[in-house]
């Protein structure tokens, strides 16, 4: 689904030629005109850069290959499957001197950045506590007879997302413990749990997520960024500091001094998207291809996969033969 977005933004660019697509499925339509090849090998046409829509666990190989080409590149998320393509991958963008863009997009969403940048200033304060929602049923049709029916566990395919949105506007996450929900589609798949976080400015958080239950909390509901998911403008992210909080994307800002009387809200405009994340990320990538420092390059998106990864491990190996969660109290 992202891969057809990326060749219809590409088309639509006006400082975009799309001079390619490399899929060997002929039902991926580019319109007349575009030539089409089933490998990389077989490119031979002149170009500037390319974006890897394709599954996870190609993107490391395929990276290395544009490397050697020359290629600029905006690799989807996550930047690889595991932490050794990532670094491989890593290494020879490096070596061969080219850009990378990896497509944690929220990052180029205005009201992301203007949460970034309330926090910076000390709108809240110092940030204290984060809480986090993402709830959203899948269709069951999401993981039938595909790679999904085993790995479709929605901390790489949709957290990944949330924790880089909150690396990018609280800080760096240092630490991390989860605890597994039990399974209600009678898979062994991760489905839902909680997880708790701490920032290396000393605020802490948690998220707590699930692919089993229609709610309204998400940031595609919340943000009606995806058209392939309904929207419902709910709030989703909730930051207190020592000054006040403010809850995302409503930009909903309070500030007080104690218990004693009330937080006030204070009004705030929020800032709204010139134009689709997506348009705004491929501006930037023509940008990284002139020279331009990524917003997010291949290094920064490998510390974003080994946070989702540790994760992902403390959640599998609470798993029992059954697919429940194993907990235990000390």
């Amino acid at each position: 689904m992202i891969g057809a977005r990326h060749v219809q933004t590409v088309k639509d660019h006006p400082r975009c030629t799309l001079v390619g697509l490399v899929d060997p499925n002929p039902d991926i339509k580019t319109g007349e005109g575009i030539p089409r090849f089933d490998d990389m090998a077989q490119v031979t046409t002149p170009m500037d850069g390319v974006i890897l829509a394709t599954p996870t666990d190609l993107h490391s190989a395929q990276g290395q290959y544009a490397a050697e080409r020359g290629w600029h590149m905006l690799i989807e998320k996550p930047v690889a499957g595991d932490m050794g393509a990532a670094r491989a991958l890593g290494d020879a963008v490096q070596q061969a001197g080219v850009g990378s863009l990896v497509g944690h997009h929220r990052r180029y969403h205005a009201s992301v950045q203007q949460l970034k940048q309330l926090l910076a200033e000390g709108a809240i304060g110092t940030p204290v506590t984060v809480s986090m929602i993402w709830a959203m049923r899948k269709p069951d049709a999401y993981f039938d007879g595909n790679w999904r029916t085993a790995g479709g566990s929605p901390v790489l395919i949709n957290l990944v997302h949330d924790i880089d949105t909150l690396r990018f506007v609280v800080g760096e996450i240092v630490a991390t413990a989860a605890l597994r929900g039990r399974g209600l589609r009678g898979e062994t798949r991760i489905e839902s749990g909680a997880i708790a976080l701490a920032f290396e400015h000393g605020a802490t958080g948690t998220i707590s997520f699930a692919d089993t239950t229609p709610s309204p909390w998400g940031f595609e509901a919340a943000t009606g960024e995806n058209p392939n998911i309904g929207t419902t403008g709910q709030d989703m992210l909730w930051i207190s500091g020592t000054d006040g909080a403010i809850s995302f994307p409503s930009m909903t800002l309070w500030q007080g001094k104690d218990w004693g009387k009330a937080a006030r809200q204070k009004p705030l405009v929020r800032w709204e998207n010139t134009k689709p994340p997506l348009d705004a990320q491929l501006d930037h990538f023509l940008d990284v291809m002139d020279g331009a420092a990524p917003l997010i390059d291949v290094a920064d998106a490998t510390r974003t996969l080994e946070i989702a990864l540790a994760i992902e491990d403390q959640l599998a190996a609470q798993t029992t033969g059954d697919g429940h969660a194993r907990s235990a109290l000390a």
